[in-house]
């Protein structure tokens, strides 16, 4: 299919090219980068970081395909790129990224390296906007593919934005939040995004017995 598109947009060039338009570079078809299906995470990490599937390629510092352990039984998923993750390249960055550490090491009893980390939108929203439904459209293969080569036990969804998008739903997300959802063949808990405990403290002692919850799915 890929082939065809550029069969077809080599010969829409050439056509205007006949009509006197003119180009200062080059172009030619690299038939072996084609994004094939990768194979394993690796080769689904580099096919990441060269994505232009949508605009936030033309915005971002870096894509974030993914950090940590890529056996790992935790798999965590938060929605978009934040812009401090972006311009440090970290996945545990800011104030969210210790309150992530600290559920991290001290509840679920790991380290960062133990779990695996991504976001369902993998580049940084364009100017912090709400990532449109075809960016994620762009962006929900890589996620899913992710999820098939880690075969964690659990994944884990923060905010209601991730699991709305992970899980296609839209239900209320106290209703799920911080319980045990089948999802395929693994285990998904929603749980409170870090950034919503900075605001609202007072669910901490919430988010408490959802890990334990997680933790107890290992």
């Amino acid at each position: 299919m890929r082939s065809f598109q550029n069969l077809l947009l080599l010969q829409n060039l050439y056509r205007l090219k006949a009509l006197g338009f003119e180009y200062s570079d080059t172009f030619s078809v690299n038939h072996k980068t084609s994004h094939e299906k990768p194979h394993n995470l690796e080769e689904l990490t580099k096919n990441i970081s060269t994505c232009h599937l949508c605009d936030l390629s033309k915005s971002r510092s870096q894509s974030m395909s993914g950090f940590g352990n890529e056996n790992a039984d935790i798999m965590i998923i938060d929605y978009s790129v934040s812009l401090n993750e972006d311009s440090t390249n970290s996945y545990y960055s800011g104030r969210s990224g210790e309150i992530l550490t600290n559920m991290i090491n001290n509840v679920l009893g790991l380290k960062i390296e133990d779990v695996y980390f991504t976001h369902a939108i993998k580049c940084k929203p364009l100017n912090s906007n709400t990532p449109s439904s075809s960016e994620w459209d762009s962006c929900k293969d890589y996620l899913f593919s992710q999820i098939d080569f880690v075969k964690p036990k659990v994944v884990v969804t923060l905010g209601k934005d991730a699991y709305a998008k992970v899980t296609s739903e839209n239900e209320n997300f106290q209703s799920v939040r911080g319980h045990v959802i089948d999802f395929k063949e693994y285990k998904l808990v929603p749980i409170f995004h870090p950034n919503h405990l900075l605001r609202n403290p007072d669910d901490k002692k919430i988010a408490l017995n959802d890990l334990k919850t997680i933790k107890s799915c290992l």
